[in-house]
């Protein structure tokens, strides 16, 4: 389901989705997607403009977040780190910006659809996953010891686990970790991280699954999943 105000990108994406083997709606407010849930429509993904005439994105989002267990990418002209973060700590899975390609589109959809998967799995009893809660900023073990998060260890957190084992390098870390007006540096990156570690340590009583790559960055080397 496409979010998006601007007609001629929501026809385009409803087509090109539509050629790729989706089954695309899309919907021009966000009073429009109220109806669509409420009348019981149940999309897999969301994508979800930001700046709606009848509303704003990052509120939306939350409200998806309540009421519906679904895939939200956020596709919006906003791009600078701190709406990022906000867009994550909304409830996003994925945040791209407005001069992404329609392929690139294509594949977060894909990668978005693929951890739902997992996520089913994980219902299924697949304890062997860590679980990221996007509305709680709740992070479960596998033995189901958890611990709430602040918003820059979320933000880290869930950085690295849509990576799915991948490296983030340190820059792009800060970068996203970084809010207005603040100075963040690879030293700053450094201290969130051992004290997400010790934390994730002592709540836990697991291994940490967050190591450091020496002169790139971090990786989370744990199987993950993001709700």
């Amino acid at each position: 389901m496409i979010v998006e105000d601007e007609q001629r990108l929501r026809k385009d994406l409803v087509d090109f989705l539509g050629l790729c083997g989706f089954t695309a709606e899309g919907i021009a407010t966000a009073e429009g997607l109220r109806r669509a849930l409420a009348d019981d429509k149940r999309p897999d993904v969301v994508i979800l403009d930001v700046g709606l005439p009848d509303g704003n994105g990052f509120e939306l989002a939350g409200e998806i977040r309540r009421i519906h267990r679904c895939g939200i990418i956020m596709l919006t002209a906003l791009g600078d780190s701190d709406d990022r973060v906000r867009g994550f700590e909304s409830g996003a899975d994925i945040y791209l910006v407005k001069h992404s390609t329609l392929r690139e589109i294509e594949a977060a959809i894909r990668s978005l659809l693929r951890r739902t998967g997992d996520q089913a799995g994980v219902a299924d009893g697949a304890g062997d996953k860590w679980v990221l809660d996007s509305r709680t900023w709740t992070l479960t073990a596998p033995n189901q010891r958890s611990l709430k998060l602040t918003a820059t260890e979320f933000a880290l957190v869930s950085a690295l686990c849509k990576h799915g084992g991948g490296i983030c390098e340190r820059e792009k870390l800060a970068d996203t970790l970084a809010r207005p007006r603040t100075h963040f540096d690879n030293r700053h990156l450094d201290a969130v991280v051992s004290r997400l570690r010790r934390k994730i340590g002592e709540q836990t009583n697991l291994q940490v699954p967050i190591k450091v790559v020496y002169g790139v960055g971090y990786t989370f080397t744990a199987p993950a999943v993001v709700q």
